[in-house]
């Protein structure tokens, strides 16, 4: 894929240090009964939130860094089943540790990720980002993402024990930016003549404007509002519903309100089915 498939690239780096230090001052005064809340994520306390944040990041140090690949999926076993299976196994083992034993482990780790991803040249292409295409993609969207993910669980952490959410745009439109870099994999199975283009607006300061473009080689990406008078299709949303809607904490019919849509209406609710997480 060329480089406009992915649009401009994105760096998330300097937030992963800030995005912790948030979390950070969450945990820190939890009582037992918040490390015990349910949250969003079905079956998962705050603890187990908290462990699968500390799984992701040594899970990537281990593989990243170290070359180390203990783990692979069954014979026949989907990825995702198997992401999904290594994660409640690592979340179930973590349950016989203490919260503060899990609150140092987690402070530990994320210097040592930020410093694995300041070594990679984040232009290169590495492993794909499956939500955005199957293909190589560039480094720089897989911190990008790696810091979505971050950012997504620690939402729910707050969400789960009543603290302000972490909505301010320095964190939240980092998310938003590359979220939308699963929209030309979203509308690959959308044909349109080349040239044609569709629009995809979050409003507020987290938000801004992109558009995809159609061409022989499939959908680009890029920042701005279309330049054609009638684009093919065009969604407007908030923040709060748009990273809501890509995560699959809520779907379309859920927010309807909260969505204005407009030309051809398949292709609308194509991009509302729009995943940005693995599903």
């Amino acid at each position: 894929m060329t480089a406009p498939h992915w649009g401009p690239p994105i760096d998330v780096l300097p937030l992963f240090a800030r995005e912790e230090q948030a979390l950070v001052s969450v945990l820190t005064d939890l009582d037992a009964s918040q490390w015990a809340a349910p949250t969003a994520c079905p079956g998962w306390t705050v603890h187990d939130v908290a462990a699968h944040i500390l799984g992701d990041k040594l899970g990537r140090l281990s593989r990243d860094r170290d070359g180390y690949h203990a783990l692979e999926p069954n014979d026949g076993e989907p990825f995702p089943a198997f992401l999904h299976r290594i994660n409640d196994e690592w979340v179930r083992a973590c349950r016989r540790l203490s919260p503060e034993v899990l609150f140092a482990l987690l402070v530990d780790s994320t210097a040592q990720l930020t410093d694995m991803f300041k070594r990679h040249d984040l232009d290169e292409l590495g492993g794909p980002v499956t939500w955005a295409g199957p293909e190589p993609a560039p480094r720089w969207l897989d911190v990008a993402r790696e810091y979505t993910e971050l950012w997504v669980h620690q939402q729910q952490i707050r969400e789960a024990v009543g603290a302000p959410l972490l909505d301010d745009a320095e964190f939240r439109a980092p998310v938003v930016d590359t979220f939308m870099r699963a929209l030309p994999h979203t509308l690959r199975a959308v044909e349109a003549r080349s040239g044609r283009q569709v629009g995809y607006t979050v409003t507020g300061p987290s938000g801004g404007q992109w558009t995809a473009r159609a061409s022989a080689s499939g959908w680009s990406l890029d920042r701005g509002a279309p330049s054609s008078r009638s684009p093919l299709a065009s969604v407007t949303t908030d923040a709060d519903t748009f990273w809501r809607l890509c995560t699959r904490t809520v779907k379309p019919a859920d927010v309807a309100e909260r969505v204005t849509v407009k030309g051809d209406e398949s292709v609308c609710a194509t991009m509302l089915e729009m995943v940005s997480v693995i599903a």
